[in-house]
Order: C-alpha cells, then structure tokens, then sequence
C-alpha cells in the first residue's frame, strides 16, 4: 500500500479509493511491517493493509489483506484516527484489528516486528501513517 500523505485538509468528503490499515496489538505491542516498495518508501514502516476493492467493505478489505500479506485471521474494530489523504482521490484509514486465527509470517514485506509504545518514535515511518501516532500510543496504554 502506498502511504506517501497528503495533509488531511486535502481529503475530499468521499473518496474515490480507500487504502485500509491494520492496527494488531497483543500484549501491549503493536505488529508494525517495513515496506519492501516502492523504492522511496522501501525500509520504512507502517501498519499492514491493502486498497478496498471496488464492491468491498473497508473491514471484508482489511481481513483479506491482512490474511494475504501476514497469513493471518483478524476480526476488525474501531477505527482509529481520522481518514488521511494520500491524493486528492485516495483516503488512508485505520483500524484496531484483533486476530482470531492463522500464523504470523511475513510475506509482502522486509519484516515485521512488535514495538511498545516507547518505540513508536524512534521508528522510521511512512509519512501518512505518522498521523495516527497519538491514536496509537493512546491504544497501546501510553499518554
């Protein structure tokens, strides 16, 4: 998923496309992948999603790319954050996901890791998904 960002002032009431983003926390830490590509966003980190295809419901949407890129079943939640716009067409949005089934394995990224929520900082993301960073530390217990 790409996760450039525009500025959320720029997101039109409704998208044309939606890209839809897992946050899977267990244990109080958060599953975070590192993009594999494109090459400007290769190395840096992001939650796991995919685009909703046309017909799809963000959760059907999330659930499938999840399953297809970490080999995982999740039942999806609340949203998290506000919408963030990565054109003037393209809604990014997060979701707290919670995994029923399945076994974790990287399959559409570098690598995946666990992080708490002392290391939301210091990690390298994307710059659309730095948005959501208070939501996330308020979900992993943090102030």
């Amino acid at each position: 998923m790409f996760t450039g960002g525009l500025s959320s002032a720029a997101m039109p009431a409704e998208p044309t496309s939606v890209v839809v983003a897992g946050a899977l926390i267990n244990a109080g830490s958060l599953l975070v992948a590192q993009r594999a590509r494109p090459p400007e966003l290769a190395g840096l980190w992001e939650l796991p999603g995919g685009k909703v295809a046309p017909g799809e419901s963000d959760e059907a949407a999330l659930a499938r790319e999840l399953h297809e890129e970490l080999g995982i079943e999740v039942s999806v939640g609340a949203r998290l954050g506000a919408d963030v716009a990565l054109s003037p067409t393209i809604a990014l949005r997060a979701y707290l996901v919670r995994q029923t089934g399945g076994q974790l394995h990287v399959n559409d990224h570098r690598a995946i890791r666990w992080i708490t929520v002392d290391e939301l900082d210091e990690l390298a993301w994307v710059p659309a998904d730095r948005t959501w960073l208070p939501a996330l530390r308020a979900a992993l217990g943090g102030r």
